[in-house]
């Protein structure tokens, strides 16, 4: 068990408590209502590229430059993997909460451990988000036992290992093309980033009794290369786009990718990862889930030469992938600040 944490979030929501705890109250200016919030326009929404077109590649260049964030259909992931992956995740986490809890992450292995969890962050003074979560180690295939994984959900193990596999595909055929557009070898990004450290987080977020004043998933930007994301019909994820919330809305069978920081290290800022949030509701449980594509904690990520010249400047330090991990798992995400920290001239 973690400790000093708190009840799971789902157990909490189960108990039909009508006021939110205080450790999940956002400040007034992160809060999803906040006033300043700009209106959304109508027809802002997130690109969709069809990897099955002859001008994918073209859709692939403009959804990085101008969104960082994009989803993909024709993608060749089967809908049946998609739709046996939401049902395992379900199953999960509907099942008793003494079974779910025998795959309890163990804190002594530090913040992110593989597991049942629902607080991520290190820093225990940080407000909590309104999620529970199970984070797979997937790849390389040596961090991969299945015997963490639950056993009391049919199918569950074997899912994700095929799933892992398909996204992996994926991702690599994704940055092979985001290489392309900037006129780098097409295999630029994956060496970069060289062996992949993959983990697959299902999320699951509980309603919510003040929608308004909590956070499913707070702002930031994720910290490896690029993340792939599945999620139900409900809705609630938000990418910030020119300082408006944009509602990523659910598209079946459709894979979200969002663009992270090393890959806006590696392309010297021409590729922005990409903001985002989730927001809760009242009524509907949500289910999501995220495979990340990273370096491994060796790993020494730098900007390609070929991105830097006098008109444009390397805009970041190198960074030693790990320690850039525990900066952002240490003093907690908040937007880019951690990718800020290594700009040359901020």
């Amino acid at each position: 068990m973690e400790p000093a944490a708190p009840a799971r979030v789902q157990a909490l929501a189960e108990t039909g408590v009508s006021r939110l705890p205080a450790q999940y109250i956002q400040p007034p200016e992160h809060r999803p209502a906040h006033p300043s919030s700009s209106p959304v326009p109508a027809a802002l929404s997130v690109p969709v590229v069809d990897l099955s077109s002859p001008t994918a590649a073209d859709a692939v260049r403009a959804a990085c430059a101008d969104w960082g964030a994009f989803h993909v259909v024709g993608h060749s992931v089967p809908g049946e993997l998609l739709d046996a992956l939401r049902g395992a995740g379900l199953a999960f986490f509907r099942a008793p909460m003494e079974d779910k809890l025998r795959f309890a992450c163990d804190p002594a292995r530090g913040a992110a451990a593989e597991g049942y969890g629902s607080r991520m962050l290190a820093n225990d003074d940080s407000v909590l988000d309104w999620r529970d979560y199970f984070d797979h180690h997937t790849l390389p295939e040596s961090r991969r036992d299945p015997a963490h994984w639950p056993d009391f959900v049919p199918r569950y193990r074997d899912t994700i290992v095929k799933y892992s596999n398909s996204m992996k595909d994926l991702a690599q055929r994704l940055l092979r093309i985001i290489s392309g557009s900037l006129n780098l070898p097409p295999s630029y990004i994956e060496d970069a980033v060289g062996e992949v450290y993959q983990n697959i987080t299902i999320s699951y977020y509980s309603p919510c009794p003040q929608p308004d004043l909590a956070l499913g998933l707070q702002s930031h930007s994720d910290m490896g290369a690029i993340t792939l994301l599945v999620q139900d019909d409900v809705g609630g994820l938000e990418v910030l786009k020119d300082g408006m919330w944009i509602p990523v809305v659910p598209l079946p069978y459709g894979i979200l990718v969002i663009l992270a920081d090393q890959t806006e290290i590696i392309t010297n800022g021409r590729y922005k990862s990409s903001v985002h949030r989730a927001v809760v509701n009242a009524e509907r449980a949500r289910l999501s889930v995220a495979t990340f594509y990273d370096p491994s904690k060796s790993r020494k990520i730098c900007t390609a030469p070929q991105l830097v010249s006098k008109d444009e400047p390397q805009k970041y330090r190198d960074v030693i992938y790990g320690d850039y991990v525990s900066s952002w798992y240490s003093k907690g995400p908040e937007g880019k600040r951690n990718i800020d920290a290594l700009l040359i001239q901020p």
